[in-house]
């Protein structure tokens, strides 16, 4: 799929996109296939990237994306290809292929207090994905088992309900939903593998995997 994201001409993404696929398009696809462990097609000049359990080809230099079905042809999976389509998504991916990089995980996870400028951010992540998630899916729990376990997510031991997502190749997050009662709202909590401050380096880079992971919860739910 061409990259045709149709901004309007004072987007707020407009100006981000533009920059990072400058300086994707004027990386070495070699370097960057290392840095970030992703496989490199020097024949077909194409990436291949995994974002929540979909591959994705991405080509170089010129950022065209399509989904990958199992068999290696073009074919739905989820029916959820948000790097396709979405602008944060799509930025997101161009920030870790130019700026991050692959780094194993301790095994502890954080939360966005814990990483790199969370504490400044945080009410911001509050309400773009904590509450967000708590509200739209606490009082939900069999739906939100039903796409966690479709996207082949783990279940965990934590919260009413938890979730261990494989974000991109390496990468998790925990997603953790606590129902609420009569006295108590529903709640939420986003946990970080300890590695996603080596892959992206900004707290807000980390507010939009939390943004695009329940936007895949929201889409797959209205299916």
């Amino acid at each position: 799929m061409a990259v045709d994201l149709n901004y309007e001409k004072d987007s707020k993404e407009r100006i981000p996109y533009e920059h990072y696929l400058e300086v994707y398009q004027n990386a070495d696809p070699k370097e960057i296939s290392s840095r970030c462990d992703v496989p490199y097609d020097a024949e077909k000049q194409e990436f291949t990237v995994s974002l929540m359990g979909v591959s994705y080809r991405i080509s170089w230099p010129e950022y065209n994306v399509f989904h990958i079905g199992d068999d290696g042809s073009v074919s739905p999976i989820i029916g959820w290809y948000p790097l396709e389509k979405k602008p944060n998504a799509k930025i997101l991916v161009l920030r870790y292929l130019t700026e991050g990089g692959a780094a194993p995980s301790t095994g502890k996870f954080l939360t966005y207090r814990e990483i790199p400028w969370g504490e400044v951010y945080f009410k911001q992540f509050q309400g773009r994905c904590l509450f967000r998630l708590a509200f739209g899916f606490g009082g939900k729990l069999d739906a939100f088992r039903e796409i966690m376990e479709r996207v082949g997510a783990q279940a965990i031991s934590s919260g009413d309900v938890g979730y261990e997502l494989e974000f991109m190749k390496g990468l998790f997050v925990r997603l953790i939903l606590w129902a609420g009662d009569d006295e108590f709202p529903p709640s939420a909590q986003i946990l970080f593998s300890d590695n996603f401050p080596a892959a992206f380096t900004q707290g807000e880079d980390m507010a939009v995997v939390g943004d695009v992971t329940i936007d895949m919860l929201k889409a797959l739910a209205a299916k």
